[in-house]
């Protein structure tokens, strides 16, 4: 199976990746519409979550270097620290931690237009070798 690239996900979120010159980190940007707001108006966490995921994933898979890999997450942790609102301008930046053959850890964290932390996560991916 071909692998598509950008995902439907990232295509979905809106998700850019600025930067993935540093094997094993990545940053990605995105601007929130109406479409990812709850009934209060604020971000609902689950995109958050999504944003951060994609994130560390794309870094999993650069932090493995000339293996060629497809990742999974096994596990998140996330802390939401501020309201994300309409129109907010955000960045996500992902590095892995420890790079494994078996599992990698990896740590993310989104900013806002202004700055401030919005969210941070930690997470365990697993790594397979892809054929070819």
């Amino acid at each position: 199976m071909a692998l598509q690239i950008p995902p439907n996900c990232d295509l979905t979120l809106g998700l850019v990746c600025v930067d993935k010159s540093v094997p094993g980190t990545t940053v990605w940007t995105m601007r929130v519409d109406e479409r990812f707001l709850n009934p209060a108006g604020l971000v609902q966490g689950g995109f958050l979550a999504a944003m951060l995921d994609s994130a560390m994933g794309a870094s999993a898979v650069t932090g493995a270097g000339e293996h060629k890999v497809s990742v999974a997450n096994t596990e998140m942790k996330i802390s939401f620290l501020r309201p994300v609102r309409l129109d907010a301008r955000l960045t996500c930046t992902a590095r892995v931690l420890k790079s494994g053959r078996v599992i990698s850890f990896l740590e993310g964290r989104i900013i806002d237009q202004d700055n401030q932390v919005v969210a941070t996560a930690s997470s365990s991916y697993l790594i397979r070798e892809r054929p070819g």
